[in-house]
């Protein structure tokens, strides 16, 4: 009897051992905005490959680029509802649902990059935890870029100069803040109504990073670009919190890891393509790229954090502040 209840241990041992570790069949929908060739398109797709290594092909992530499942509003609400599973997205767009979270998008926050990501790693995913409770769970920081000046008016090579454009925002105060500042007139719009308005002239003129510039092509709507670098642009890549709580412990895993070296391939893609960005967009010779004294604009936009340290937090500007040292 102990020999037979042995050999059915060992049975079932040999069983357990033998079924996958993950439950067969998951597939989650990932939508951002970006054309596949930018960065952190890339970004998703290579989060995506490492998911299905990782989880030995028992999870697949179906990347929807270009605004194929809405803009980044309907993405981040898709989470929150549970009918998108995953979105990369800006903290821009997130500032709408969670007002700290437009902290990072403040006028000339971070020294560099190196500051960015060390702020982004710690201060933005504290911040991020009170996204949890309205449906939305942080895997990490992805990167749209360093954001510069377009239009199709003059020259801006100063804050005067930038006086009675009227310029694209994302539905964020912070934004809509700084344009005021520069004299400018800020015009909230989806990004995938953006190419159509500047070639009509419903608009002057964007702020966007190289990539976006050039893998949308707004170097054939805008004449000028104005190396400002006024604002970096995380791109935060969120799960729903329905999806997530429907993982297993080590589907859950997989999917943090993934994010985690996808991120930093993504961040090392993004700085090593930006300035190879710019001279595509020269060599187009059909947008004069302009260097600015970004001083000026830093001075001119100063008050952008009187009015808006009260939404972001003045102990959050002060924690990503400290970490410049």
């Amino acid at each position: 009897m102990k020999r037979m209840l042995t050999l059915c241990c060992i049975m079932l041992l040999t069983f357990v051992l033998a079924v996958p570790a993950f439950a067969a069949g998951v597939v989650l929908k990932l939508g951002h905005i970006a054309e596949p060739s930018n960065p952190y398109g890339m970004g998703a797709d290579h989060f995506a490959k490492l998911v299905a290594q990782k989880s030995k092909g028992e999870i697949e992530v179906k990347v929807f680029p270009s605004s194929q499942l809405g803009a980044q509003k309907q993405l981040i609400e898709g989470c929150i509802f549970g009918t998108l599973d995953l979105t990369l997205t800006s903290t821009a767009e997130l500032g709408t649902f969670q007002p700290q979270m437009a902290l990072f998008d403040m006028p000339f926050l971070f020294k560099d990059r190196k500051h960015a990501y060390k702020a982004l790693d710690t201060v933005g995913m504290d911040l991020a935890k009170a996204l949890e409770p309205k449906g939305l769970k942080m895997l990490g920081y992805m990167e749209n870029g360093i954001r510069h000046m377009t239009n199709n008016v003059r020259e801006v090579k100063t804050p005067a100069d930038m006086k009675g454009l009227k310029m694209r925002v994302m539905n964020n105060k912070v934004y809509i803040e700084m344009m005021k500042s520069l004299g400018a007139s800020p015009t909230p719009m989806a990004f995938s109504e953006l190419y159509s308005a500047m070639q009509q002239g419903t608009i002057d003129g964007q702020e966007n990073p190289s990539a976006h510039i050039y893998t949308k092509r707004f170097f054939e709507v805008q004449k000028y670009a104005s190396l400002t670098g006024h604002a970096y642009a995380p791109e935060p890549l969120l799960i729903s919190m329905i999806t997530w709580k429907k993982l297993t412990p080590r589907q859950q895993a997989v999917i943090q890891e993934a994010a985690n070296e996808a991120i930093v391939w993504q961040r090392k893609v993004s700085t090593d393509e930006d300035e190879d960005f710019w001279n595509k967009i020269r060599a187009t010779g059909k947008m004069k790229v302009i260097t600015v004294n970004r001083q000026l604009f830093i001075d001119a936009t100063k008050d952008v954090y009187k009015k808006l340290a009260p939404t972001v937090g003045q102990a959050n500007i002060d924690r990503v502040r400290a970490l410049e040292k």
